[in-house]
């Protein structure tokens, strides 16, 4: 696909400035997650390189959407049939519960003598650091949108599954490493604000494992739940849609 080259050096510097100046403000703002903290690289890094990981073993069989906002701007984009999005979503959430399962089977020990909830509800779930609904959602929004736009550009049509209408798109073996070097500059730009969920299975899925622990003061939050669902949805679906615009 080929975008106008005028068009093309206006998104490029958006983009460009956005997660640059991203990184300076998740470091040195006030009450950010990236405030003065060295473990946000670990973080960022680590989940990078689980989306490579997973990415890496789905590819060839799946695509590698592993992320309903994913599948749905594929969708939305017209690269992915309507067909078969049901049935991704309901599998990456089940996949999502029961990987935050066996984590907590792993670390159960330190689990039982860790005192703060909200550390615990941290280890599942995403939350804000500054709670404010509209802001929130708009971060959650903005970084899918720059994480299901840019797979756009890097998804190539290797899935053949069946009653499919259409060709199918998602992440071959050698588009893996982008991606993960993808999430991992969203992760360090643009998830000081609320964590970066960004995928609502990666979020759904822990909190309700999180909501059926046997644990005395635990909170769900379910009040704020919606927004690292909706939002990653809305941030693919315009991704998608502005993709299909632009092509």
């Amino acid at each position: 696909m080929e975008i106008h080259p005028y068009l093309s050096e206006l998104v490029g510097t958006a983009i460009l400035l956005l997660l640059g100046n991203g990184v300076v403000a998740n470091v040195n703002l006030k009450k950010t997650y990236g405030n003065g903290q060295t473990k946000l690289l670990l973080i960022a890094f680590a989940w990078g390189l689980a989306v490579f990981v997973a990415a890496y073993i789905t590819s060839k069989s799946s695509g590698a959407h592993l992320n309903p906002a994913v599948t749905l701007g594929l969708a939305f984009a017209g690269k992915f049939s309507w067909i078969h999005v049901p049935s991704y979503i309901i599998s990456q959430v089940l996949g999502a519960m029961i990987g935050s399962w066996l984590c907590y089977i792993i670390y159960i020990d330190h689990y039982r003598i860790t005192d703060d909830e909200n550390i615990i509800r941290g280890t599942f779930c995403t939350a804000p650091a500054i709670r404010n609904f509209k802001n929130n959602f708009f971060s959650e929004l903005l970084g899918t949108f720059i994480l299901v736009f840019g797979i756009l550009f890097i998804a190539n049509p290797n899935i053949e599954l069946d009653n499919s209408p259409i060709e199918n798109f998602g992440i071959g073996s050698l588009e893996t490493l982008p991606v993960g070097l993808l999430v991992i500059v969203i992760g360090m730009t643009l998830g000081g604000t609320t964590g970066y969920a960004i995928n609502p299975a990666r979020d759904f899925g822990p909190r309700i494992i999180y909501s059926l622990l046997p644990r005395k003061n635990k909170n769900s939050d379910w009040r704020y739940s919606w927004i690292p669902v909706i939002a990653p949805f809305t941030g693919g679906a315009l991704a998608g849609l502005i993709y299909l615009i632009i092509s």
